[in-house]
């Protein structure tokens, strides 16, 4: 799937355009469904997931369309909302059954008649969903209280560092003394200087940790008379990134960029990256391997040089969320792929352990963080662990629908200020022009 590291990149993190077809399995036994299965996503995420422990269950005259558009540029929702719009008027054959939405836009979905109801259309009990973590639910539930959507993973972040750039700076990587040195961002910064004077970067630029900031605002980016709204946690990202930036604690690079991720790899020297577990396995980990067709092992690059602690602030980013079409001839198929990839224990903790992701099942997480498992590439750490308390606490009743819009644009606004191009007055007003013009409901 990753031919390069550029190409590891745009394809596993950012997105392909793709539509793939195939038959898989055993014969469905009722006959009275949809022979097509159409999913509608953004990459090749949710698919790899859907091939790992979900294909093989699924009936042999059942054909999958993957229909992939990438993010960049809306061209997914725009993919995605013009075919919702002709749903009524498809054929069977063409008809979304399944389409993937991220916590960024998720609301926009969440309350409309696009999306069937977990429960009362699809057929999944609140027995079957006991043991997936509140805020996932939370993020899709409409306003009438009816769930939308479901999640086979969990999103709480931490930081991922170097264990030999760790080694270096501070004279330790157990990922405990790591942690007790980063727990705050007074001590970040102490680090991030130590890690100067060593020749590293602390992050790899501008990007890194807005995700941990923006997932701790107290108040929603839009208010309820559509006025923007800017809170002390993005003005303190803005602050502390002009200061990496001019102090060069990071490499002034672009998150998603081959810059980025190259100062993972094997002569990289960036000390750490932002991110959840889904960050790890499916973005940082292939970014390290010096051959991307190679063994996932030590000695292919940076691979296994890494460890995981919280951080200086507990953050979740992300999440991927499985929502039935309205109009799908396949509700039977549905319920089944929801309940074996979000609700089954086994799947869950399968999951976890193969691909590092931490599943979105409390029971199984908890039994995975207690256990022998040992993530590779971590260095043999079981970082679940870390995630347990942070998954309980998520909490996203500052999500809005602008979320996505607001994040991209105040990103691209200020690095044009990191990079000494503008004031900060500017890159202000070219946030706001630009928020504008996406948004015209709201107002500054």
């Amino acid at each position: 799937m990753k031919k390069t590291l550029v190409a590891g990149i745009a394809l596993a993190c950012i997105a392909t355009t793709a539509v793939v077809a195939w038959p898989f399995g055993k014969k469905n036994k009722k006959g009275k469904e949809g022979k097509v299965l159409n999913i509608y996503c953004w990459n090749e995420e949710f698919q790899s997931r859907f091939n790992d422990y979900y294909a093989k269950k699924l009936p042999a005259d059942v054909k999958v369309n993957w229909v992939i558009t990438p993010n960049q540029g809306n061209a997914y929702q725009d993919r995605l909302d013009e075919d919702l719009l002709k749903q009524d008027s498809a054929s069977a054959d063409e008809k979304i059954d399944l389409f993937l939405v991220e916590a960024d836009y998720a609301l926009k979905y969440v309350d409309t008649s696009y999306t069937l109801d977990v429960k009362k259309d699809i057929g999944l009990t609140e027995a079957d969903l006991s043991q997936q973590y509140k805020y996932t639910k939370d993020i899709m539930t409409d306003s009438k209280g009816v769930l939308k959507g479901v999640s086979w993973q969990a999103c709480p972040g931490g930081f991922i560092y170097r264990r030999s750039i760790a080694e270096d700076v501070l004279g330790t990587d157990d990922p405990t003394a790591v942690g007790e040195a980063l727990s705050n961002w007074d001590k970040f910064d102490a680090v991030a200087a130590q890690a100067k004077d060593k020749g590293y970067f602390m992050l790899s630029g501008f990007d890194d940790a807005f995700r941990v900031f923006s997932d701790n605002v107290k108040t929603p980016w839009v208010d309820k008379n559509n006025k923007i709204q800017i809170d002390p946690q993005i003005r303190r990202w803005i602050k502390q990134t002009k200061e990496y930036t001019d102090k060069g604690y990071n490499n002034k690079a672009n998150l998603w960029s081959a810059e980025s991720f190259a100062g993972a790899g094997k002569n990289g020297k960036v000390f750490g990256y932002f991110g959840p577990a889904w960050f790890i396995d499916f973005c940082l980990a292939p970014a390290t391997l010096d051959n991307p067709d190679g063994a996932k092992a030590v000695g292919n690059g940076s691979y296994g040089d890494w460890a995981f602690c919280k951080g200086p602030q507990g953050f979740s980013w992300g999440g991927t969320w499985i929502c039935g079409a309205k109009g799908s001839d396949n509700i039977s198929l549905i319920k089944d792929i929801m309940l074996t990839l979000t609700c089954d224990a086994d799947t869950m903790t399968r999951i976890a352990k193969e691909a590092g992701d931490f599943a979105n099942n409390e029971q199984a997480m908890t039994a995975v963080a207690n256990s022998s498992y040992q993530n590779p590439f971590l260095g043999g750490q079981n970082h679940m662990k870390f995630f347990l308390a942070s998954a309980k606490s998520i909490n996203k009743n500052n999500m809005s629908k602008y979320d996505q819009g607001m994040s991209e644009k105040i990103q691209t606004a200020f690095a044009d200020y990191y990079n000494g191009k503008v004031s900060e007055q500017q890159a202000w007003d070219n946030f706001y022009t630009a928020i504008t013009e996406l948004y015209p409901s709201v107002k500054k």
